[in-house]
């Protein structure tokens, strides 16, 4: 049997948070920011967490975090 390797893409993404679960950086902070108001930005810089739809894909590409 193969060994089990981490996605190194999800490593980069998410973070596991101290109840199990994992949180991840929003999307859209990155440029074309002068159109966006300061409250949008502002909320983009936020971290969220994962939908319990998701949980179960991103525990399999991340086995050892």
């Amino acid at each position: 049997m193969p060994k089990m390797k981490t996605n190194r893409g999800a490593a980069k993404r998410f973070r596991r948070t101290a109840n199990g679960g994992f949180k991840r950086g929003q999307s859209h902070h990155r440029h074309i920011l002068t159109k966006k108001s300061s409250k949008r930005k502002r909320q983009l810089c936020t971290t969220e967490r994962i939908d319990d739809a998701d949980q179960h894909s991103v525990r399999r590409m991340l086995p050892f975090i």
